[in-house]
């Protein structure tokens, strides 16, 4: 991999039109925001990206408008995991022949239990199909998704036979002991990133190379300021931080990332979701509502409007 990648990342939503396309100009504006307000890179198509709801053709559409954006200086990685060996490889050899810095590749999550053996076999396959090429690898820990988990020697073992390649993983599993035994345990060669900015103020402590995180996309002036500034952020800066974060994972978060972006844009458009996945409604809406209102996303008429 050529560029060490660290910092701020969102996961960005999708925003679909009614025919539940992607909606290029709305997923332009929020990337092009993001960055803006202090974004160190994006990760595209993962779980926040509503990426397993689409299709092929529609993730190859997002990669391609990320890839010709004009924010191609700012870190890039990919969501391309699937269960399907043949179809991740096809995604993560597009990411790398469009220019991404990274793959983030869940681990195949139909088939379980699996064994360190099978998943093995799995990501050496994904690796080899571009190992000519610059783009790296990560691993996407998310158990409550997948029913899976990356064991320290299963990635060990990665290490060993692609220290170029393996470059970290994104851990969405909320178990901190986990995050913080494979931030120590593999410090030297491979970065980690919990899935949230809760723990950002640790990350100094702990070692991690920053977040990959859904509520960034709301929160990513405080979470930018502390990753930056955490040797002089304040008690206070960090409790906001912290109590943002836990108020937005405290509904479907996905839904309620969409809803927040649509009240700060003022286009109720970013609220689609794509089936299984729904709209927040009722007391999930209304604590979005105070979530926006406490981020300023409510000041100008046009998002009052949407309220």
């Amino acid at each position: 991999m050529d560029k060490k990648i660290s910092g701020v990342f969102a996961a960005v939503p999708t925003p679909f039109t009614d025919s539940d396309e992607p909606d290029v100009g709305l997923f332009l504006e929020h990337c092009e925001w993001v960055i803006a307000k202090g974004c160190d890179g994006l990760n595209v198509l993962g779980s926040t990206g509503e990426a397993n709801s689409q299709g092929r053709k529609s993730r190859a559409q997002i990669m391609r408008l990320v890839a010709d954006s004009s924010f191609h200086d700012s870190a890039l990685m990919v969501g391309t995991g699937t269960p399907s060996l043949a179809d991740t490889i096809e995604l993560t050899e597009l990411a790398a022949a469009l220019g991404f810095d990274a793959a983030l590749v869940l681990p195949p999550y139909y088939y379980k239990p699996l064994s360190d053996d099978g998943l093995f076999n799995y990501f050496s396959r994904v690796v080899e199909s571009v190992r000519k090429t610059s783009i790296g690898i990560y691993l996407y820990n998310f158990p409550q998704m997948t029913g899976l988990s990356f064991s320290p020697e299963l990635v060990a073992r990665l290490l060993e036979a692609y220290p170029t390649r393996i470059c970290g993983m994104k851990d969405s599993s909320g178990d901190m002991a986990y995050t913080n035994r494979m931030a120590a345990t593999f410090s030297d060669r491979f970065d980690v990133f919990p899935g949230s900015e809760a723990p950002l103020p640790d990350a100094k402590e702990f070692g991690y190379a920053g977040c990959i995180s859904a509520s960034v996309n709301a929160t990513v002036e405080q979470a930018a300021k502390v990753w930056r500034e955490r040797d002089a952020v304040t008690e206070q800066e960090i409790e906001e931080l912290r109590e943002l974060r836990a108020a937005i994972a405290s509904v479907p978060i996905v839904a309620a990332v969409k809803a927040l972006v649509a009240m700060r844009t003022g286009r109720a458009e970013w609220r689609r979701m794509l089936p299984p996945l729904v709209e927040l409604s009722g007391d999930n809406q209304q604590r979005m509502e105070a979530v926006a209102d406490r981020l300023g996303f409510l000041s100008a008429p046009a998002e009052r409007a949407q309220r």
